[in-house]
């Protein structure tokens, strides 16, 4: 039997719940927006632990500068980054988006930031690798925009959760977060939504005893009657 989805109410609950029992601390406004942006491709297909020793491997070799990472011999930016993986690929797309953010911004990617968050998203989503989750993270880390950037565990709990369906894309799970969420607590709702993934609603087998939203969750493996889950 297919378990009807939570009400928009019993979705809000939910995410209440977790926003209260999984803080998270941010790292807004602790950093530029280009640092930034040469993080986030450096999470992409890897985990935190990893994505530091590669940052903190280029900080220690070059400065964080378009010019400097621009000017940088590939081959060395692809040692400094190994251990994010996927290094040869990451390496070119640095140097290049780092070429272009010199030619075309004159280095200052703040600047995008600063215009209407459409039109900076838009122009973002441009450089070669930025795609909605790079240039949400922009925007609501160092621009301080009120949006929810969804990365896979933002996706998978939140289709879990019922909030959106099976196959919905990352905008449609992005505006149905945000219609839930107040925009003061949007950026801490996204830091919540990634611990929660990761401690209990996790891919291979979520802790759903454990979980603070399993009586009204849709997929939890605790309910009484047999369900079929969301996701």
């Amino acid at each position: 039997m297919k378990v009807r989805r939570p009400s928009p109410a019993q979705q809000k609950r939910m995410l209440t719940v977790i926003l209260r029992r999984f803080p998270a601390r941010s790292w807004a406004g602790t950093t530029s927006a280009f640092e930034a942006l040469i993080e986030t491709i450096l999470s992409q297909n890897t985990n935190d632990l990893n994505r530091d020793k590669a940052m903190s491997r280029l900080e220690s070799k070059f400065q964080i500068t378009p010019q400097a990472l621009s000017q940088a011999p590939i081959d060395d930016l692809a040692e400094c980054i190994r251990p994010a993986g996927l290094y040869r690929v990451k390496a070119p797309r640095i140097k290049e988006i780092s070429a272009i953010v010199l030619d075309r911004f004159g280095g200052d990617l703040d600047s995008i930031l600063k215009r209407e968050p459409t039109e900076a998203r838009s122009i973002l989503m441009e450089l070669p690798g930025v795609g909605y989750k790079t240039a949400d993270i922009l925007l609501a880390f160092v621009a301080g925009y009120p949006t929810v950037p969804v990365d896979t565990h933002v996706m998978r709990v939140t289709k879990r959760l019922g909030i959106v369906g099976r196959n919905a894309d990352y905008e449609e799970t992005r505006m149905a977060l945000e219609n839930l969420i107040p925009a003061k607590r949007r950026l801490r709702m996204h830091l919540s939504l990634i611990r929660f993934g990761r401690e209990i609603c996790n891919a291979p087998i979520p802790l759903c005893p454990k979980c603070p939203a399993n009586r009204t969750c849709p997929s939890s493996t605790t309910r009484r009657t047999t369900t079929r889950a969301v996701m």
